[in-house]
């Protein structure tokens, strides 16, 4: 059975703020230590029923970006949704939330 892994690293300053998030996965396309600005896991806890989650991002994340990152991990979740359940529904509802929201941020952007 093959195995793959990933790991990440968080460096926090003096107030417990990360400063620096790095990451490797055995499957990941480039080799190496990568780092980046923000981080959404999601885990299904399956004796209790809920979600487990952990949201970091570092200090210097802009929130802009951070709009943004969440906007795609809310259009990821419709296609991951899709893909495990068929449920073209709450895919496509995901998907117009979606689009609500990028509508949102352009506006901000004016």
């Amino acid at each position: 059975m093959k195995k793959s892994t990933i790991n990440f690293s968080v460096e926090l300053d003096q107030n417990n703020i990360p400063d620096k998030i790095l990451w490797d996965a055995t499957d990941k396309p480039d080799p190496g230590v990568s780092e980046t600005k923000s981080m959404s896991v999601a885990l299904w806890d399956h004796k209790h029923k809920n979600t487990l989650r952990i949201d970091l991002w570092t200090k210097d994340m802009p929130v802009n970006e951070m709009k943004r990152f969440y906007v795609d991990c809310i259009g990821g979740l419709a296609q991951s949704a899709l893909t495990a359940t068929g449920d073209e529904y709450i895919a496509s509802e995901i998907n117009a939330l979606c689009d609500r929201l990028v509508k949102h941020l352009q506006n901000l952007k004016e």
